[in-house]
């Protein structure tokens, strides 16, 4: 959940009219929609297993749970603001280092929480995961734009919010 306007990472298989063509990424404004719910997965390089603690700095992939898509961005420029897109792409056997992201926790929290201050950082472009107040006004009307921005702003601060949360493995982490 963008922490400042509370509204809800979300993609539906809807492709964008611009840029890369490839799955929309918005921010939706309900709590119960299951197109706003996503599965953190780690990179392919990675020894973590469901139920690791994850923690700050470590590279995360979020992977949509109704399209199978990863939360991907590059350097095509955003429908709205034009910012760096964020779309989805891929699938469970197709992702790359578009889908990559640092998890970076802010305060003083070392592992990730539900309801902890977060920002996913883009490992290919530097962009911060991003949202303001800028809505669609046709396709995705009311919905507003996620983008990327090179700048740790205010706006690119996350939550984890509703969801299943696994109980953590005692012992393991994710480094």
């Amino acid at each position: 959940m963008h922490e400042r306007t509370k509204f809800r990472l979300h993609s539906h298989d809807v492709p964008y009219g611009s840029g890369s063509g490839q799955q929309s990424v918005t921010g939706f404004p309900n709590v119960d929609d299951s197109n706003s719910y996503w599965i953190v997965r780690p990179t392919p390089d990675s020894s973590a297993k469901q139920g690791d603690t994850i923690k700050s700095g470590v590279l995360i992939r979020l992977q949509h749970m109704r399209t199978r898509k990863w939360l991907h961005s590059h350097l095509h420029a955003s429908p709205i603001s034009g910012n760096m897109e964020v779309s989805c792409f891929g699938s469970d056997g197709e992702s790359d280092t578009g889908d990559h992201w640092r998890l970076e926790i802010e305060g003083s929290g070392k592992t990730w929480r539900q309801d902890q201050r977060i920002r996913l950082r883009h490992v290919d472009t530097s962009g911060y995961l991003h949202s303001h107040d800028k809505k669609y006004t046709r396709i995705a009307g009311g919905q507003q734009e996620v983008c990327g921005v090179r700048e740790k702003r205010a706006d690119n601060v996350w939550l984890a919010a509703e969801g299943v949360y696994l109980p953590v493995a005692e012992g393991k982490q994710v480094t």
